[in-house]
């Protein structure tokens, strides 16, 4: 017990009262490489589990970020995909999170003609649109292309 109490402790410096919170997804899903269907099933039920959260703790926010990347590595390599347009790319996001085009459009403080129109591939995102995108849906602006 003394090795998981200093454990703790010293997560706690990065967590404080959240550690107890981090400690917990990490017993769900440990953070190690995903090496399996069954394994990858289960870090994407973590990680939609943590999307839904109407907010979330830095622990939350850092463990998310990390079983990302790992579902990421392994997909990459099980599940390669060529480019994505960025309409493909807000409407995958717009369903995984299950959000509406008005969801999207009162959101990301879009237009919603725009947020149409972009689904449509009748126009291109703009720099300041994918940043506006990417805080909305808490992603990284480089899932889009910027081709526009």
């Amino acid at each position: 017990m003394p090795a998981m109490l200093s454990k703790k402790t010293s997560l706690a410096k990065f967590y404080g009262r959240d550690t107890d919170r981090y400690l917990e997804l990490l017993a769900k899903f440990p953070l190690r490489p995903v090496r399996t269907e069954a394994e990858l099933d289960a870090a994407t039920v973590a990680i939609h589990e943590l999307i839904d959260q109407e907010t979330r703790s830095a622990a939350e926010d850092d463990y998310l970020s990390v079983i990302s990347d790992l579902v990421e590595q392994y997909e990459e390599v099980h599940y390669p995909k060529g480019d994505v347009t960025d309409a493909e790319m807000l409407a995958y996001l717009m369903a995984i999170q299950g959000r509406t085009q008005t969801d999207v459009a009162k959101g990301a403080k879009i237009a919603a003609s725009t947020v149409s129109e972009v689904l449509s591939g009748k126009r291109k995102l703009n720099r300041a649109q994918i940043g506006k995108l990417a805080r909305y849906f808490h992603v990284g602006p480089g899932v889009f292309t910027f081709d526009g």
